[in-house]
């Protein structure tokens, strides 16, 4: 039985419950403790009743020195705040030997498991980014990613983590400052500081936009191998990060990107795996919106509207800069309505 956490809010909600389809196709045995980060989404979540899943609302989750910061930080600040105090609640609260945080806009093409065989006798798993090197901002966000982080539930990996609350509490921003960043920029010196961390070596565990360029995608049904361009080395994929995949215009989907000169996509990314994640999404959206016509789930009101003719401009714009094929990016909206 394998164990896993997560935390959203209701703005996340397709996203997450996209990720819990994915985990529950490939995973026979697991719990999800889901920490709903708003009453509409506890309230959603409870209706749905999704089975191996547990509901924990915010009124169970957040503890006196939790509540003193939350004035200070954003919604975004507050979730990476709290990240390593989801995991200690679960190991504490319900005795489990071990729990895996993972991000909610994960989505799981092969069993997890393979990620966990990797920790032996350590007892706790992070994820580098895999940086490409033409992406390399580790120097600011970190050499590891906070989106799939094992913890046994052992003394070593409970001081460990409530350290890293400790942490966060102080400081937790969306900021870099003194080899600072979010909650994630403390992991860089987990693996000298302390024993019993392990760096995972499975590529497949953390594709992600900063990085897939470095792959070639190959599909065999349901499977996915990403191939490393330079070694050939391959791996079956575990689980893609759909950083930044949001809505950005009501009723449609599509890659938001932060910053115009990242993330560049290969011809059969999209078909193999936004496309496909999209109508995930889109699946989602409809099944949440039933429950709760307010919500939309796609973290859509978290971004400006970008009027349909302005966005052609910027794509076209963007494409030729990058000698890219324009029909190539224009392609990449996923058309269906959500309604």
């Amino acid at each position: 039985m394998l164990n896993f956490c997560t935390l959203y809010n209701s703005n996340y909600a397709a996203k997450g419950l996209a990720m819990y389809w994915s985990l529950k196709r490939v995973c026979p045995e697991f719990r999800l403790f889901v920490f709903a980060f708003d009453d509409m989404l506890a309230e959603i979540l409870e209706k749905m009743a999704l089975p191996n899943v547990m509901v924990i609302t915010l009124a169970e989750f957040e503890d006196e020195e939790l509540l003193r910061v939350k004035p200070t930080r954003s919604v975004a600040e507050y979730c990476w705040t709290c990240t390593a105090s989801t995991i200690l609640y679960c190991l504490n609260h319900y005795k489990i030997d071990h729990c895996t945080y993972i991000d909610s806009d994960l989505y799981f093409y092969a069993n997890p498991q393979i990620m966990l065989d990797e920790l032996g006798d350590d007892d706790i798993l992070i994820t580098p980014h895999w940086f490409a090197p033409n992406e390399d901002i580790s120097y600011r966000v970190g050499k590891y990613c906070v989106q799939f982080v094992t913890v046994k539930n052992t003394p070593n990996a409970i001081r460990i983590i409530s350290e890293w609350r400790k942490d966060c509490l102080n400081w937790c921003y969306s900021q870099y400052e003194d080899g600072k960043m979010g909650d994630q920029m403390y992991l860089d010196k987990w693996p000298e500081k302390y024993k019993g961390v392990h760096v995972s070596q499975n590529r497949g565990g953390g594709v992600a936009p900063w990085n897939m360029l470095q792959y070639d995608f190959i599909q065999h049904n349901e499977n996915i191998t990403c191939r490393l361009k330079d070694r050939g080395s391959e791996y079956r994929l575990v689980f893609y990060h759909y950083h930044a995949c949001c809505s950005t215009r009501k009723g449609y989907i599509r890659q938001l990107y932060y910053e115009p000169t990242s993330y560049v996509w290969e011809s059969n990314v999209w078909k193999i795996l936004f496309k496909p994640y999209a109508q995930k999404l889109v699946e989602a959206y409809k099944t949440i919106h039933k429950l709760n016509t307010e919500v939309d789930g796609l973290a859509t009101h978290e971004l400006s509207d970008i009027p349909w003719l302005q966005y052609v401009k910027e794509t076209y714009t963007r494409c030729i800069k990058r000698k890219e094929n324009i029909y190539f990016w224009i392609d990449q909206i996923w058309h269906n309505k959500l309604t």
